[in-house]
């Protein structure tokens, strides 16, 4: 029997555990009439001229996915159009009618995943957060985990319930460029850069100029998982990543990385640690790095 609770003006909805859902507790819920599961995959790959790029994992999606799961297009539909920067979170009604194209309501439970190690789906969920719906979990271990389980898999697109979304945009969860100059210059938080160690010495420069934002700690998102298993660290293990970074020394912890997905997984784990005052600093490197003039250290 599914649990349910009472939400948003009365209507009564899945028991959702969050910030992160387990594959057995998806497993139980699959069906659930207010359940909208999106499958967030997106893929890299390698362009003629030697580097990558991202696209959205549709064909992954077509092949095999979780059964009702829609699939997510996160970088066709959840960025902002008219922001020449990458990624960049979509206005309110834009999210809107991404979301509701998706059959995403205010009475919907939402459990997201995608195919790696989960940052993907975590940029949807800290969209949806940002936007102020509180009801969505990412998939803990995500797709590997779950065929890794000989779980049911499905090639079929489900039909998509008509559905209404209403943006409620929470604006301390995402910073400007101008918001991490102040912050460099008078403090108040702690700027945790999401990528490699060798990203944050500058030793790999994938951006335009090498190294991290002035003043900011290296926490890797990458490090968050189980590479064997794809399932996020113990919440020990998780604090005693970021105490060993420094990543909690201040109440308030803004991520980025390179432009701005990375960066969410880390809010995510952070998240998990009971942290509240977490913010993502949406142009991260890309816009960072643009700027000849924004404070950069290498080493």
């Amino acid at each position: 029997m599914i649990p349910r609770k009472t939400r948003r003006g009365g209507a009564q909805m899945t028991d959702l555990p969050t910030p992160l859902v387990s594959t057995a507790w998806l497993a139980d819920n699959l069906g659930a009439p207010d359940l909208v599961i999106l499958d967030c995959t997106t893929v890299q790959e390698e362009t003629p001229d030697g580097s990558y790029a991202f696209v959205p994992g549709r064909a992954s999606y077509d092949d095999a996915h979780i059964p009702g799961a829609v699939f997510c297009d996160v970088l066709g539909t959840l960025g902002d159009k008219d922001d020449p920067r990458p990624l960049m979170m979509p206005k309110a009604g834009a999210f809107k009618e991404a979301m509701e194209a998706l059959g995403v309501g205010d009475n919907s439970a939402v459990v997201v995943y995608d195919r790696g190690i989960g940052s993907w789906a975590a940029r949807v969920w800290w969209s949806l957060k940002t936007y102020g719906f509180d009801e969505a979990a990412v998939l803990d271990g995500g797709f590997k985990k779950w065929t890794a389980e000989a779980r049911p898999v499905s090639g079929e697109a489900p039909e998509i319930k008509p559905a209404s979304f209403t943006p409620r945009y929470r604006p301390e969860r995402i910073v400007s460029k101008d918001e991490v100059h102040k912050i460099i210059e008078e403090g108040g938080a702690t700027l945790v850069h999401s990528l490699s160690l060798k990203e944050f010495t500058g030793e790999a420069a994938p951006m335009p100029r090498a190294g991290r934002i002035k003043g900011s700690i290296n926490a890797p998102a990458s490090s968050l998982v189980d590479p064997e298993t794809g399932v996020y660290l113990s919440k020990d293990k998780l604090a005693a990543h970021f105490d060993a970074a420094g990543a909690r020394k201040s109440d308030r912890v803004i991520t980025y990385c390179g432009g701005g997905v990375a960066a969410c997984n880390n809010a995510l784990a952070l998240a998990v640690l009971g942290f509240d005052d977490i913010a993502v600093y949406d142009g991260s490197l890309a816009e960072w790095t643009a700027d000849p003039d924004a404070p950069m250290e290498t080493g």
